[in-house]
């Protein structure tokens, strides 16, 4: 399976405070990580929100709206599923793409970081045209996708001292 990996950095780091993608940490933003680890588990790797492809169909959808933008994108260029991540997620457990075949899947402690058919593209333009429940879990549901165990805690960064107590683990 072809798969595409989707850094989903269309937020606005209401939170945060300041652009989170570019805040630092180890001396790189966390977007430079996030893509980072990514791309050790996926055929290709694009940022969703800024840059490379836009949330579909249009900016402030949440997650799922840089989802539906991933597979669109994935679709026009012939991959078979996307791994979604968001950008605060710097550090991924090994071996994340094995653990979540086969698609659709999604870590339980963390649903935005999913592996999602092509196929399920239509059921989530149905869901964002609709607009009335935008949860990924809600569109989990919707497509069949099981949540995956594993020990693996992402990093919750929405403050500026979740960065701080990140960086001095």
């Amino acid at each position: 399976m072809k798969t595409l990996g989707a850094v989903l950095a269309g937020g606005r780091s209401r939170r945060f405070g300041s652009d989170k993608a570019m805040a630092i940490l180890d001396g790189r933003s966390l977007l430079d990580h996030a893509v980072a680890a990514l791309r050790s588990c996926c055929d290709a790797v694009i940022v969703v929100g800024r840059g490379d492809v836009a949330d579909w169909p249009r900016v402030d959808m949440g997650p799922l709206g840089g989802i539906a933008g991933a597979l669109i994108h994935a679709a026009d260029r012939g991959f078979d599923q996307v791994l979604t991540a968001p950008v605060d997620c710097v550090r991924l457990p090994d071996g994340l793409r094995a653990l979540l075949e086969p698609a659709p899947t999604f870590l339980h402690t963390q649903p935005v970081i999913g592996l999602w058919p092509i196929a399920s593209l239509s059921e989530l333009k149905i869901m964002l045209e609709d607009g009335s429940d935008l949860a990924v879990r809600a569109y989990a549901r919707r497509i069949g996708a099981r949540p995956v165990e594993s020990d693996f805690v992402p990093p919750n960064i929405n403050s500026s001292a979740d960065l701080y107590r990140l960086a001095r683990s």
